[in-house]
């Protein structure tokens, strides 16, 4: 089934504005304000010889406390790695990506409706809570990247979800946390895409995770002959690629860029850790004891072969196979073999 998400269809394309400089327009307010001022009164001073000076005097007047401190609206300070997005009447205008003092419409205002908001637990636990009561997710915390005022930052920022429960491949209930560091590359889809942006990269983080992690088991059990099967624990980098692509395919309506996801905590969920536990336990001992019998049975057809080679003592084939006992008990035993001394014939 296709991603619902990538069928959406983009409200606007970006347009990047270039504005005509602020401290020039600053000054020529300044200037007319001032020149208003001394107009206004030199007006007045002159209204008993007609109407028509009471008429300027006011029109000045009128420059002076009403245009142009609402001309001192336009003025814009954009800083480093920072955008501005502004619509006019409700129609998408374009945005400033370039620092700079700028000087736009003063009718133009800067639109951003995630101005204040922060990815909060609480803000989330609404958003999220289908999820919670299938069992498919936890409490959640969050790195809280906030937006102040209503400017977009344009700066790698990171998104550090707490870690939720998911189901692995094979069905087993496992505990995983990863941090996206991520950032906004299209100012317009950012903002008219999608109704907050830094919730929809948490939430869709969390959807991308659920769905990788159920495409692999946690670990492979086995002989230790993996050949292409991955797994979340052995297979990290690969599993961070795929969650790394997943997640972009899922913010990409939003104008996100993910630079880099990791998996930074990954473990068996509390209900099945410890019977887990056991079965690595027992795989280890599995495998050690396998590595020591082999070296037991090496060690004996060693001996056995340099008994015959230097013709030190001629056994037949009772007491080889009581000797090979005897040294596969005291090579395989886990604790110390307690010697006994044979003053007689061995016959």
């Amino acid at each position: 089934m296709e991603n619902p998400v990538v069928q959406i269809k983009d409200a606007e394309q970006e347009k990047l504005l270039h504005p005509v400089n602020g401290m020039l327009m600053l000054i020529m307010n300044i200037m007319l304000m001032a020149a208003s001022l001394f107009a206004g009164l030199a007006c007045f001073s002159m209204a008993w010889r007609s109407g028509f000076f009471i008429l300027m005097g006011l029109i000045c007047m009128t420059y002076l406390a009403v245009v142009g401190p609402f001309l001192f609206k336009g003025l814009k300070i954009v800083n480093p790695n920072e955008a501005v997005v502004l619509t006019l009447f409700g129609h998408y205008i374009g945005s400033i990506k370039d620092p700079g003092f700028y000087y736009v419409n003063p009718f133009a205002s800067v639109f951003n409706p995630t101005a204040g908001s922060s990815l909060d637990a609480e803000a989330l636990a609404s958003a999220v809570s289908g999820a919670a009561h299938s069992g498919t997710s936890s409490k959640r915390e969050t790195g809280k990247p906030t937006v102040k005022g209503k400017r977009i930052s344009l700066k790698a920022m990171t998104l550090n979800n707490a870690k939720q429960k998911v189901n692995d491949v094979l069905g087993n209930p496992i505990d995983i946390g990863v941090v996206v560091i991520w950032k906004v590359r299209d100012t317009a889809k950012a903002v008219f895409n999608v109704d907050n942006y830094l919730e929809y990269v948490s939430i869709q983080t969390d959807s991308a995770l659920r769905n990788v992690a159920r495409l692999y088991p946690y670990d492979i059990a086995g002989d230790g002959e993996e050949g292409d099967e991955m797994s979340l624990r052995g297979s990290s980098q690969a599993v961070s690629k795929k969650l790394e692509e997943e997640i972009q395919a899922r913010v990409a309506i939003a104008g996100i860029d993910v630079l880099e996801a990791r998996i930074t905590h990954l473990a068996y969920a509390q209900e099945i850790a410890a019977a887990m536990l056991q079965r690595q336990q027992a795989s280890a001992i599995i495998d050690a004891r396998k590595m020591i019998v082999e070296g037991a049975v090496g060690m004996v057809e060693m001996a056995l072969d340099m008994l015959s080679e230097k013709d030190m003592v001629t056994l037949d084939e009772e007491r080889k196979a009581a000797m090979v006992s005897n040294l596969l008990v005291v090579l395989c035993g886990n604790k110390d073999a307690q010697p006994i001394v044979n003053s007689g014939s061995i016959y």
